[in-house]
């Protein structure tokens, strides 16, 4: 293994698994440093889940390659495993347990002694604000309670390499802030984490690169900035006082600004994504605010602003749905923005 390899802790070329007729991993190519939080978006059916699995061991490609810390998934998969934890979307823990005892009994399977065992259930229960619950049964433990156990029992022997597949799914927004600052805590370790999602929030604010699947496909990588900054130099948000007079701001603010105009469920409200450099994108939405002045169209509020995620993302993407049975492979190319 060199030195290169172990620099990253996950490397893929043209991975492929196939379910009968569907590819529901098409030639992806992956390359994940180690140390950060890579996260990957993509919709239902896009092929996250199956690419987690084929990383985990859990199913094995049908071509290409893969590497964790420079081994490969199939020919070394024991080495892979040691060096690895999952997490998968729902609580695998045992629901008549309290959370000390399926702490301790996850403890002992992976080869803790009985005191050591308790020592390591105690520490991540006080780490994960768990310790007053620590003799209730999990069944009655709220959603995010669970989760935070789950993650806790992923990490009982601290892995190089953390999968957190959709880790805060239905969770309420506190809960999801919890899991936040455990994944930071856990990276600040020096576990590498590999996170799929669907809020590209999450994503904005843990990754450091990401990467867009669609069909199987990566159609896009990098950071949070650059993959913003791709799809323009910004958005325009614009509230009008006159709901009456939407129709004829979305005529000049098109002019002015040379990209077309949405006009979202608010009455009030219109939405231009602008293209060009940041400078030239602020001068051109100076000049369309002073259109509406200078036709008597009063604004309420206007801001210029860096793209979402959520509008990279609907622009890679499309709007269109995504079943888990997929759909015949996107024929996009793969966008790489340092």
């Amino acid at each position: 293994m060199t030195k290169a390899a172990t620099d990253l802790a996950i490397e893929t070329t043209g991975l492929v698994k196939t379910f009968g007729d569907t590819r529901a991993v098409d030639g992806v190519d992956l390359a994940v440093p180690a140390g950060t939080v890579y996260g990957v978006l993509g919709p239902n059916g896009a092929g996250k889940t199956t690419a987690v699995r084929i990383l985990a061991t859990l199913l094995r490609p049908d071509g290409g390659e893969a590497r964790v810390f420079g081994y490969d998934v199939v020919r070394q998969a024991n080495e892979v495993r040691s060096r690895v934890s999952l997490t998968g979307q729902y609580a695998s823990v045992d629901e008549d347990l309290t959370g000390l005892e399926n702490l301790v009994l996850l403890g002992r399977l992976v080869g803790h002694r009985k005191r050591p065992a308790r020592a390591r259930a105690d520490d991540l229960l006080e780490a994960f604000g768990l310790t007053a619950a620590a003799d209730r049964q999990v069944k009655k433990y709220s959603g995010g309670m669970r989760r935070r156990l789950d993650i806790a029992a992923s990490i009982l022997n601290t892995p190089q390499l953390l999968f957190l597949d959709e880790p805060t799914t239905g969770l309420d927004p506190r809960s999801r802030s919890q899991v936040w600052d455990i994944v930071r805590a856990v990276v600040a370790y020096g576990t590498t984490v590999l996170l799929t999602t669907q809020y590209l929030d999450e994503a904005d604010r843990l990754a450091s690169r990401i990467a867009v699947i669609d069909h199987g496909k990566v159609i896009a990588e990098g950071t949070p900035g650059a993959l913003k900054s791709s799809i323009g130099a910004g958005t325009v948000h614009v509230r009008l006082r006159d709901p009456q007079r939407r129709a004829e701001a979305s005529e000049l603010l098109s002019r002015a600004l040379n990209a077309p105009v949405l006009q979202e469920s608010d009455p009030v409200a219109l939405t231009i994504r602008v293209t060009g450099s940041d400078r030239g994108a602020a001068e051109h939405a100076s000049r369309a605010l002073a259109d509406l002045a200078t036709a008597g169209i009063v604004v309420d509020d206007f801001s210029l602003g860096q793209p979402s995620l959520d509008e990279v993302f609907l622009a890679l993407t499309g709007p269109s749905e995504h079943a888990e049975s997929a759909a015949p492979a996107s024929s996009a190319q793969k966008e790489t923005v340092a």
